[in-house]
C-alpha cells in the first residue's frame, strides 16, 4: 500500500539543498549508499547501467552518498567505475538514514509520481534487470504492482 514518502534532504557538490519534493511527478528511486559499503558497491553499477534506459521510461534514479568526504569521496569512485549517468548527491552527516528509519546502507526507496512510497529494500540488488526496468516503468501506469527485486 502506497505511503507518503518520507522527508529526506541532501545537497549537490554545489551546495544546492534538495528535496523529494523538488522532483514532484517523477518517479524516483532514491539510494542510501556509501564507496566503503562493499554491497553498495556492488550494486551502484546497476543503477549506473539501468539510469539511462529509466530515464526514457519517466525514472530518475537519485544516488544519495552518506560519506563523510562527500564529492570528494564519491568524484573519483564514479571515476573508477566508469560511472558517469548518475548525479553527485549527499548526505555527509547521514540524516537521511533516520529520516528512513532504517539502520544502514545501502537502503532504496521507490517514489510514485504521485509523491508516494511505494516499495522499501534494504540491502543491495540488480536494478539493471528487465523485471526490475518494467516495475519502475509500470509505475506511471498503476500504483499496485508488486516489487520482487531480482
Amino acid at each position: 500500500m502506497p505511503q507518503p514518502a518520507p522527508r529526506v534532504t541532501f545537497a549537490t557538490p554545489g551546495g544546492r539543498h534538495l528535496t523529494l519534493a523538488d522532483y514532484a511527478g517523477k518517479i524516483l528511486v532514491f539510494n542510501l549508499w556509501a564507496t566503503w559499503c562493499r554491497p553498495c558497491v556492488a550494486e551502484i553499477p546497476s543503477f549506473a547501467q539501468a539510469a539511462p534506459q529509466l530515464a526514457a521510461s519517466g525514472v530518475l534514479i537519485l544516488p544519495v552518498s552518506i560519506d563523510l568526504n562527500g564529492a570528494a569521496a564519491v568524484r573519483p569512485f564514479y571515476a573508477g567505475h566508469g560511472i558517469s549517468t548518475l548525479p553527485i548527491l549527499l548526505d555527509p552527516n547521514g540524516n537521511n538514514l533516520q529520516a528512513l528509519n532504517t539502520p544502514g546502507v545501502p537502503t532504496t526507496i521507490v517514489i510514485n509520481g504521485n509523491g508516494q512510497m511505494v516499495a522499501k529494500l534494504l540491502g543491495p540488488a540488480n536494478w539493471n534487470t528487465a523485471r526490475t526496468r518494467a516495475y519502475l516503468g509500470s509505475l506511471g501506469q498503476t500504483d499496485t504492482v508488486k516489487f520482487v527485486p531480482a
